[in-house]
């Protein structure tokens, strides 16, 4: 195998760049260099150190060589893969994004790809991602670019909209969790345990709001298991990790009432965690305020919250680096390290990943990005045709598809008024006058102007 080279865009990762790093180490047949490239080059030095403490741990299999790139350039040059992870802005633009809008009564558990925090989000990350489909096509037009990054369809929409031959796609470890529900489903009604890789998904959708119609382990349909479970958890809840009640103190767990209450409307399975789904359709269902959405078992993320979690991840990086804590060396559980494998032929691999509609999905329109199921074979990714959803849920995400597709546009133009169309569109916004949107994105612009001004011309 000859050695490979990685640029990491977003080097300086508290949490993708370490467990990436992991996942390579482990990997036997894999050799080569990642490049790190982040403007907070101190964060991209830290993890250079603990890739280093890495590779010097018993039970390594693979060394790769990290360095660190101070121009995108010499990142990119000479790159067989990019990866993308960035946080656009800063935790006080963030605020802004999940907190502002509660002004006029609309909660957002996540607030970093739909609804208007998605949309802001958007407006900060996507010419940044311009920036960075340029650079690769002129300095590794030919490499693979794996993102990372929320607002996730948007932003992989950019690459392709000033680099339309790039070769993108991007990873979500959401559909994950629902494979790892329906194992349970699988062994409470049949005694089979299984992992989420010996069952086959049929998903379909828009990145966080993807819906799976079909799902086999061998010749037993679990799809068919799911009426008498979700009959018997419905009100109390279910978390697939046998943490029921998690979702009161652990802002990243649910009882997945949502995801639930969904299939019971729609007749599919809505495959992302339920404070992500909780944002694509109206308000009034799941987020009318905190005392509805503890009803239905899931949490808000306040950004006090990511504040704090941020600071215990780099004291932790700090300390790994400096060798005064343990750094772990155990599979994370991602697929990135698999995709790599299989864009380079070592194996063959099925998953979900986001890709222009080419016709693998049904119902939404040619080069909008959904996420389906891919085949990941020698130097190619191809899209598997999914299974027509049911009307319903199609016209949920045929909604989300069309406004990311118009805030994509707005953005790529410049133009402020269709940006705010997106906006007044977005499900969580159903309840706002026009007046009171125009008010509230006004607001919302300005308080991150400052990463706004340099490409939009506002008000």
């Amino acid at each position: 195998m000859r050695p490979i080279k990685i640029a990491y865009i977003g080097g300086g990762s508290k949490l993708w760049a370490r467990s990436f790093m992991q996942d390579l180490a482990l990997a036997p047949d894999l050799t080569g260099e990642v490049a790190l490239y982040d403007i907070d080059v101190p964060a991209a030095v830290r993890n250079q150190k603990i890739a280093a403490r890495l590779n010097e741990k018993p039970g390594v299999t693979s060394r790769f060589t990290y360095t660190v790139a101070e121009k995108l350039g010499d990142a990119l040059t000479g790159a067989d893969f990019v990866l993308i992870s960035i946080l656009p802005g800063t935790f006080r633009e963030m605020r802004s994004d999940v907190h502002e809008p509660e002004r006029y009564g609309i909660w957002q558990s996540v607030g970093d790809t739909a609804g208007p925090g998605g949309v802001l989000r958007a407006m900060r990350t996507l010419p940044i991602y311009e920036g960075f489909a340029a650079a690769i096509r002129d300095f590794c037009p030919r490499a693979w670019v794996l993102n990372l990054t929320n607002p996730m369809s948007a932003c992989v929409k950019a690459l392709y909209q000033v680099f339309p031959e790039i070769k993108a796609f991007g990873c979500c470890h959401e559909v994950f969790h629902a494979q790892e529900f329906l194992c349970c489903v699988l062994k409470e009604a049949t005694g089979i345990r299984a992992s989420r890789r010996d069952i086959y998904t049929d998903a379909s959708g828009v990145n966080h709001f993807t819906w799976i119609t079909d799902a086999h382990f061998r010749d037993v349909d679990i799809m068919a298991l799911l009426p008498d479970f979700v009959e018997k958890y419905y009100e109390r809840g279910y978390n697939e990790y046998g943490r029921h009640e998690a979702w009161r103190t652990d802002t990243f767990a649910c009882g997945n009432r949502v995801k639930m209450d969904l299939w019971r409307r729609y007749g599919a399975l809505a495959a992302a965690g339920d404070r992500h789904l909780a944002e694509f359709v109206n308000g009034a269902w799941y987020l009318k305020d905190p005392e509805t959405v503890a009803r239905w078992k899931f949490g808000l993320t306040t950004v006090d919250f990511r504040e704090a979690n941020q600071a215990r991840q780099i004291a932790e990086s700090v300390e790994m680096a400096e060798g005064r804590r343990e750094i772990p060396l155990q599979p994370s559980g991602e697929e990135l390290v698999r995709l790599l494998r299989g864009i380079l032929g070592l194996e063959t691999v099925v998953s979900n990943v986001n890709m222009p509609n080419r016709g693998q999905m049904p119902g939404i329109p040619a080069g909008a990005i959904v996420e389906t199921n891919c085949v990941f074979t020698h130097d190619r990714v191809v899209p598997v045709v999914a299974s027509p959803l049911p009307a319903g849920a199609l016209a949920l995400v045929r909604r989300c598809s069309d406004n990311i597709d118009l805030t994509c546009e707005g953005i790529l133009r410049r133009d402020m008024d269709m940006i705010f169309s997106a906006f007044l569109n977005q499900a969580l916004c159903s309840g706002l006058t026009v007046d009171e949107a125009q008010e509230l994105f006004t607001a919302m612009c300005r308080n991150t102007r400052e990463y706004l001004d340099p490409f939009f011309k506002l008000w």
